[in-house]
């Protein structure tokens, strides 16, 4: 898939990274890692620049967020409702459990988003609980625009620093995305641990 990535970069410029990263955030598997980095790297040996490879990622990774928030949209809280009526006994989850999580996210869902967009994979599936909790649209993209920004000036300019090593940087990144994806797990694992512990005690009071 690199080799795939790489030469369709090479071939359409800004907007095969347009397109690429806008395609990111739509189906996760397509690694942003290599976009960027591979674009910092294309910066010292073409005519495109940092800030240009920033900007045209920026807006691509902007407009895959705005489609997946929409698809949140069509999956709202109602959907989630009778679904939790019908099967949530199997994961012994109530339609209680569905608004305490709809306020936690009315809360804290900004910054979510936010700290969301700088985490591989989580930083394009963020945007659905966004769209199903009826977030703000305008707060939504200011924060995933400036989370997005932020990662993409880090790994564009790493890429652009380390010129034709660009593809050390991806490895790398799989380290940080396996530890950040070993930190989620094991928060969710004491979160259901948790949640367990409490409705037990719920049942024997």
């Amino acid at each position: 898939m690199e080799n795939w990535i790489t030469e369709f970069m090479n071939s359409f410029g800004y907007i095969g990274i347009f397109l690429l990263i806008a395609l990111e955030n739509i189906f996760p598997p397509i690694p942003s890692e290599v976009i960027l980095t591979f674009g910092g790297f294309m910066t010292t040996t073409s005519n495109l620049t940092i800030v240009g490879v920033v900007l045209t990622s920026t807006l691509g990774s902007v407009a895959g967020a705005v489609v997946l928030y929409g698809i949140g949209l069509l999956l709202d809280v109602k959907r989630i409702e009778k679904f939790v009526d019908k099967w949530g006994h199997i994961f012994r989850l109530t339609i209680s459990d569905v608004h305490k999580a709809n306020r936690w996210f009315d809360k804290y869902g900004a910054w979510t988003v936010f700290f969301c967009r700088l985490v591989p994979l989580i930083r394009s599936l963020i945007s659905i609980p966004a769209g199903m909790s009826h977030m703000n649209f305008w707060l939504f993209l200011l924060f995933t625009t400036a989370g997005t920004l932020i990662w993409n000036v880090i790994l564009v300019n790493i890429g652009a620093a380390v010129g034709s090593s660009w593809g050390n940087i991806v490895g790398y990144m799989d380290i940080y995305s396996n530890v950040v994806y070993a930190i989620f797990i094991l928060l969710f694992i004491l979160f259901i641990v948790f949640l367990f512990k409490r409705k037990r005690q719920e049942t024997l009071k």
